[in-house]
This record gives C-alpha cells, sequence and structure tokens, in this order.
C-alpha cells in the first residue's frame, strides 16, 4: 500500500459488525451465567454432551469446536463440579462424557437464560427477519466452507 493509500475503515467492514454483535450477546449471556459460575465455552460443552451422551474427549473437542487440551481442562472443572462423568472404556482412549442428573439439570436451567438471552437482543427482528437473518449467516458459512459440527450439515442449506 502506498503511503497516499487509506485503508478503509474498520467501520465499513461487516464481519466488524458481527464481532461487535457476537462479542455484546456473549457478553450479556457470560454475565447471567456468571451468577452460576459457569462460563459460556462451559455451557457449549455442557449443552453438546446433552445432545451427544457418551462421546469420546476427541469426539467432543470437534463438536465444541476446541483443541482437545482445551477441553481436557474444562471437562475436568466439571467432572470436579459433579457436572460431568467420565466411563471408562474398554482402553483408555475410549473415554465416554456424559452428563450427570446434576448436569442435565443445568444444561435445562442454562438453556431458558439462553433463550431469554437471545430474545432480548433480537427481539427487534419479527419470526421471518429473524428466520432470513438465521439463513444468511448459514448461507455465508455454507459457502465458506465452514461445517457445523454440533448439528451436521443439514442446518446449513
Amino acid at each position: 500500500m502506498s503511503k497516499t493509500e487509506h485503508p478503509s475503515d474498520l467501520e465499513d467492514h461487516l464481519g466488524y459488525w458481527l464481532r461487535c454483535l457476537s462479542n455484546f450477546v456473549s457478553s450479556s449471556f457470560e454475565q447471567k451465567l456468571s451468577g452460576l459460575d459457569i462460563s459460556v465455552a462451559q455451557w457449549v460443552v455442557l449443552r453438546t454432551l446433552f445432545e451427544n451422551s457418551g462421546v469420546t474427549l476427541n469426539q467432543a473437542a470437534q463438536l465444541v469446536g476446541v483443541d482437545k487440551s482445551s477441553l481436557s481442562r474444562m471437562v475436568e472443572r466439571l467432572v470436579q463440579r459433579g457436572l460431568i462423568n467420565r466411563a471408562e472404556g474398554s482402553d483408555r482412549r475410549s473415554v465416554g462424557l456424559t452428563l450427570t442428573a446434576a448436569g442435565k439439570k443445568l444444561v435445562r436451567q442454562l438453556a431458558k437464560l439462553a433463550d431469554e438471552n437471545d430474545s432480548a437482543f433480537f427481539k427487534s427482528l419479527n419470526e421471518k427477519k429473524r428466520k432470513d437473518f438465521l439463513a444468511t449467516i448459514q448461507k455465508l458459512l455454507a459457502a465458506n466452507c465452514w461445517k457445523s459440527t454440533t448439528h451436521g450439515n443439514d442446518r446449513i442449506k
């Protein structure tokens, strides 16, 4: 870039605004979760295990979209809190992760908070606009070869 060429403004980038929105929504949800001593990342793990009981640590890391070592530390904290069980398989690598009864109960409670958080942030969109916004996001992700690890490709059309 030459000295006379001015870079585009940050606010001209749609990605910037999407990041602002994502950070704002996540920050609000994080505050709601903090009273329960749960992070958004832990919520994602718990919610994923709610739908995918018995997956291995490797499988869970792929579903959640984090590296195995980060997930391992998070799982350990959740095990210590009595929210996740580890079921040893026939070999050490096949340890299955499942939610405890307390973990399942907490997921239901947290899901209500997540629904309330979404409703608060997207209340200015009617149902059609909300569906269109979601479809646009999914279309952009699919066009850029992103594959949903938690819901399969059927969620992206």
